[in-house]
């Protein structure tokens, strides 16, 4: 993995275990292994786990930096998720899309999928890009 997708993930996102996987203006595609960890009671992912799947890849689908050494940042001004379908371990995998918006403020949607290709959630929001990452060259890291 680059420096760049390895760096946009970290904290919370490395203790979940997920992974950017695709990343270009635009689209964002971040995977995870579910393990006994992420399940709930029921024995089904925590719908909390899709949830930071989808936020993580819609936020990051209006974040591509191309310049080795800068990165654009942004926070989550809203996100709505909608669960589909019970996941169980294996590998998961979201997919990001901005939909549109302005240099500060973008819309994104996505879903997240098993490894068979099913529909587990889908998700949509708004997000704002932090001052210096309004456009493609973003800031020093």
């Amino acid at each position: 993995m680059s420096e760049t997708r390895q760096a946009a993930l970290m904290g919370y996102h490395e203790l979940l275990g997920m992974q950017v996987v695709e990343w270009s203006e635009g689209i964002a595609v971040v995977e995870l292994v579910a393990d006994p960890r992420h399940l709930n009671r029921s024995g089904i992912v925590h719908g909390g786990v899709l949830t930071s799947m989808l936020d993580s890849a819609l936020s990051l689908a209006g974040l591509h930096c191309p310049l080795p050494g800068r990165v654009r940042r942004g926070m989550t001004l809203s996100l709505t998720t909608t669960f589909v379908g019970p996941a169980g371990a294996g590998v998961l995998r979201a997919t990001g899309r901005v939909r549109g918006g302005g240099r500060k403020v973008y819309m994104a949607c996505g879903e997240v999928t098993d490894a068979e290709g099913l529909l587990l959630a889908m998700g949509e929001g708004a997000f704002r890009r932090r001052s210096g990452s309004e456009s493609p060259e973003g800031v020093a890291e």
